[in-house]
């Protein structure tokens, strides 16, 4: 949860049923005088009253993507090795006049993106997962692949007729048949197109790292990694709408098959540079995971040590912390919560802000004051079609906190549970500030006698240690570690 975004969408966690998933969507509004629908969650926007100077839409796009994954991450040592293989791999492409500006995000996501006007952004999650020099080169190169083939201007057009077939299916055809079937067959064209741009990327990619002269066989060995992760994220609760190379570049056995496939026609494997133990060498040192800054969860409990508060969630629930908001599910999806920050006039109290529209079906009678831990408090309860809801709002400092819990069947022990989490609602202490210290990657040397289950015992991670030490290292199930390699783990 960021400390400097507000109001934005959601990002929401698998499980959660379909009708709550997009009413928490529309929960964040902007500004907070929009309505919201419990039954159909569209959201009416407000009409211009002014005109004003807008800044381009690069810097406006540049904005929006520091806004939703944490900023820049300020690694010196990093940048400058990112900076330095990006120029080598774009004198190696097709277009070495193409200039290329890199920014390293501060995300624990696994992604890396380009926008068409060379600016490449690659998140901190994903140097972390790679393993050498080679693997980071071919992901840096498959989006130059995107820039180089323009697929961000034909993918606009493609999403221009697209968006024409909903039209006329919409507005045009009577025939309910006819009409799904139109928009399935435009669905699956934009689906197909989409999976064509990928391969096509993934072909130039591996060609420029291997006129760099980077090991061309990088992509497959990431490819893998990526997917070990995305299988071992898939174990637990998981935000279906976070960031994600995976969400966007699908990875399939094809996928690694083909990247395999366009690394034997530049040359045979161990061929090409890989510096496996430079490139972890400016690993070191480096946060691994949400960054404390930005707020992190503990098992139920959520701090945040910028924005000076915790909370303890209700059991049984798993929460997840995004740049907009903090999501909690209980496990068996019948219960959820969201936890966001707004602004609201000091002179505006909060039954009156709770009661004010932003979202419908507020029982007026229900809307109640109180204070938690010496901060002015007040709740009211909602309901919809098929889900019912207790909305709280902290005033904590300048700022106002909406914590939104939701239940398909209310019981009292449920609304016990979402109560008692919010009076666990507190300022951090000066000593728990103090010990909040971020995880960070520190790379070791294998000992003798060190095994993936000694080593993992090392890892300050809560759950999967053994299977989270093996994906951060590109080590398969039956791998063995080797005598005097570096390896990562997590302090």
């Amino acid at each position: 949860m960021s400390a400097t975004v507000r109001r934005h969408p959601a990002r929401l966690m698998r499980g959660v049923a379909i009708a709550l998933a997009l009413w928490l969507a529309a929960c964040t509004s902007t500004p907070d005088n929009q309505q919201i629908s419990l039954q159909l969650p569209q959201l009416t926007l407000p009409r211009a009253t002014a005109q004003v100077e807008q800044p381009s839409a690069g810097r406006r796009e540049h904005a929006r993507i520091l806004a939703s994954y944490g900023g820049v991450y300020d690694n010196a040592q990093l940048h400058a090795m990112i900076s330095k293989m990006v120029d080598r791999l774009v004198a190696a492409s097709e277009r070495p006049n193409l200039k290329y500006e890199v920014t390293l995000l501060n995300s624990p996501a696994i992604n890396a993106f380009a926008l068409p006007n060379g600016h490449l952004y690659v998140t901190r999650g994903l140097i972390a997962l790679a393993n050498d020099k080679a693997e980071i080169a071919s992901v840096l190169a498959h989006e130059m692949g995107h820039v180089i083939a323009r697929h961000a201007a034909i993918r606009e057009e493609q999403a221009r007729q697209a968006a024409l077939v909903s039209h006329v299916v919409s507005e045009v055809l009577s025939d309910p048949q006819m009409g799904a079937l139109a928009l399935a067959k435009s669905k699956l064209a934009m689906a197909s197109f989409s999976r064509a741009q990928e391969f096509e990327a993934d072909g130039i990619g591996v060609g420029i790292s291997a006129r760099a002269g980077f090991d061309p066989y990088g992509a497959s060995r990431f490819l893998t990694d990526m997917q070990r992760n995305a299988d071992l994220k898939s174990s637990g609760p998981v935000d279906v709408y976070a960031p994600d190379f995976l969400s966007a570049h699908p990875s399939t056995p094809d996928r690694v098959k083909n990247a395999l496939v366009n690394a034997r026609q530049f040359s045979g494997p161990g061929t090409g540079e890989r510096d496996r133990n430079e490139y972890l060498s400016n690993l070191e040192g480096m946060v691994y995971g949400e960054d404390p800054s930005e707020g992190f969860v503990r098992g139920r409990r959520f701090l945040h040590p910028k924005l000076g508060f915790t909370f303890l969630a209700p059991a049984g629930f798993t929460l997840d912390n995004t740049a907009q908001a903090v999501l909690g599910l209980k496990s068996g999806g019948g219960e959820a919560m969201r936890l966001d920050v707004v602004t609201v006039p000091a002179e505006q109290s909060l039954p009156a802000y709770l009661n004010s529209g932003w979202m419908e079906n507020v029982d007026p009678g229900s809307v109640a004051e109180f204070t938690v831990n010496g901060f002015p408090a007040a709740a009211a309860t909602a309901s919809g079609r098929q889900w019912s809801f207790r909305l709280f709002a902290v005033r904590f400092g300048s700022d106002v906190y909406r914590f939104i819990f939701a239940a398909k069947h209310m019981t009292p022990q449920a609304d016990h549970a979402f109560r008692e989490s919010i009076l666990s609602f507190r300022r951090i202490s000066l000593m728990e500030s103090q010990q909040i210290k971020p995880l960070r990657v520190k790379i070791i040397t294998v000992g003798a006698h060190d095994t993936a289950a000694k080593l993992a015992r090392r890892m300050a991670v809560s759950d999967h240690a053994i299977t989270r030490f093996r994906v951060l290292n590109g080590l398969g199930p039956h791998d063995r570690l080797k005598r005097g390699e570096k390896v990562k783990i997590v302090e």
